[in-house]
């Protein structure tokens, strides 16, 4: 008997591996404050300015008492060509250098297996970013559950599946359209809009795809930031694909409910909280539109502009986040000089900097959200109960856009046609969306007709069955749980 309740003492330790990138980082913050609400000692492999930047979010919850700490260690700059402090992929002067910032994450393998080997007991589980290949070596060494985490959902975990077995994209022009055979909904892309493991033709990136394809099917399982109401059909087919080891414990955003910390949440924001408060306060609800194009944004200033005369011809408030990567400078020349800030000051808010996204989303003054589809940015537009504008840019945001207008039909797409090559090299302009474009689809979602009203309203009710999900005995609950319990199951932890 006393041999039982000392194994029900023991805490179940989660080694938790982030990857530098925000749109991966702030999600993986949020799962290890959710774990730890659910009891279980948390332990974060940081490097030293992330765990500043991004987590300090979590100071209330451990002074609180909460089982988390940081393990940091030094990311060696120097020997992988990185400037001193840059830790993070928006921090990189440019994307050629995404290679080398892998590196050096790779570099802090011997390390973490050092902190391992110094442990009894080991951690009972790696969570891990999935792009971070290293952790299931590591795994595999110690013998511990790997489960991973990769920032999207089951929708675009099946399209990336069948794509891959069934090659149907390998057939059809780059233009042209196809269907994703054997998926729950009819889903239709060109082939310019398949992410990179569908599109490049460099030997690295292939080469990397299949490894990270081979990665994670050694995985025990996998979380996903989503829940079960907003895509089951794709969550049910996903389960198969996985052998039921798979977990929606999403919106992870929801975690937090305090002002201070959405306000805090990723990064410190480049606007004042009141101020910010203080002018959506003054608008109507419903009124503004929030135009932000997520952390890591390499959208051109000619690009931009377009954007910018669709905000300004609107004649409705909005919220612009300014940026655009080392171009970011000429965007806002532009902005001063062509006089268009001081055109639009009365009816707009531009945020230069960090945006507090959730403080934003979650005010009854916004009624629409323009975003490039990252699946952080959707998410959090579908927990706020907010309709969205879609203008996806790389990766799965085309897939993103197609649950968004077509599945949930809560959006409306400004008509991007394919991957912004500023992704693949940052001296193409690519595609031009026109302000037209965008300001068609702005009237759409914020139109006060019987289509609009509906869009409305299953955005709302989306938002709802958001919060229910992470509530006890919502979806998103029941599966910490039940991930908790296997992972306990399978350390033989309280048998």
């Amino acid at each position: 008997m006393a041999l039982e309740q000392s194994q029900e003492l023991i805490q179940l330790h989660f080694l938790v591996i982030p990857m530098g990138s925000p749109g991966h980082y702030i999600p993986t913050i949020d799962m290890a404050k959710l774990l730890a609400q659910h009891g279980v000692q948390v332990t974060i492999v940081a490097t030293p300015v992330n765990a500043l930047r991004f987590g300090s979010i979590l100071d209330q919850a451990i002074q609180s008492g909460l089982p988390i700490c940081f393990l940091e260690f030094q990311l060696p700059y120097k020997e992988f060509g990185l400037p001193e402090g840059c830790e993070s992929l928006d921090d990189l002067p440019n994307m050629g250098m995404t290679g080398a910032l892998m590196q050096a994450y790779r570099s802090l393998q011997t390390q973490v297996e050092q902190y391992i080997e110094k442990l009894d007991p080991r951690p009972n589980c790696i969570l891990a970013d999935t792009f971070l290949l290293w952790t299931g070596e590591t795994a595999k060494k110690f013998q511990i559950p790997r489960i991973i985490f990769d920032g999207m959902n089951c929708l675009t975990q099946m399209c990336n599946h069948v794509l891959y077995f069934s090659k149907v994209y390998e057939s059809v022009g780059e233009s042209e359209s196809f269907v994703l055979p054997g998926l729950p909904d009819h889903i239709e892309l060109k082939r310019s809009q398949l992410p990179f493991a569908f599109s490049s033709s460099h030997e690295a990136v292939i080469d990397f795809h299949e490894k990270l394809r081979a990665s994670e099917s050694e995985a025990y399982g996998v979380v996903v930031n989503s829940f079960e109401e907003l895509e089951q059909g794709y969550v049910d087919e996903y389960q198969k694909v996985k052998g039921d080891k798979v977990w929606c414990i999403g919106p992870l955003s929801l975690c937090h409910k305090d002002e201070s910390e959405k306000v805090q949440r990723g990064n410190k924001s480049s606007v004042n909280k009141d101020e910010c408060l203080k002018w959506l306060d003054s608008q109507e609800n419903g009124s503004v539109i929030y135009a932000c194009l997520g952390s890591i944004s390499r959208v051109e200033p000619a690009q931009l502009i377009e954007l910018a005369l669709a905000l300004e011809s609107s004649k409705r408030p909005f919220i612009w986040v300014v940026r655009a990567g080392h171009k970011t400078e000429k965007i806002e020349k532009w902005i001063d000089e062509e006089g268009f800030g001081e055109r639009t000051k009365d009816r707009a808010l531009l945020i230069h900097g960090w945006a507090p996204q959730l403080l934003v989303l979650s005010h009854p003054a916004v009624g629409g959200f323009l975003t490039h589809c990252g699946w952080n940015s959707i998410l959090e537009g579908v927990s706020a109960g907010v309709p969205l504008v879609t203008w996806p840019q790389f990766q799965e945001q085309f897939y993103n856009e197609k649950l968004v207008v077509q599945v949930l039909r809560t959006g409306v797409s400004v008509g991007a046609q394919k991957i912004s090559e500023l992704w693949v090299d940052e001296d193409k302009s690519g595609e031009l969306v026109k302000s037209e474009a965008f300001l068609n689809a702005i009237e759409m979602v914020m139109e006060e007709g019987k289509e609009g009203e509906e869009r409305r309203k299953r955005a709302k009710e989306l938002g709802k069955i958001a919060d229910k999900a992470i509530e006890d005995g919502g979806s998103s609950h029941r599966n910490m749980t039940r991930l908790i319990e296997d992972i306990k199951n399978q350390a033989n932890i309280g048998k």
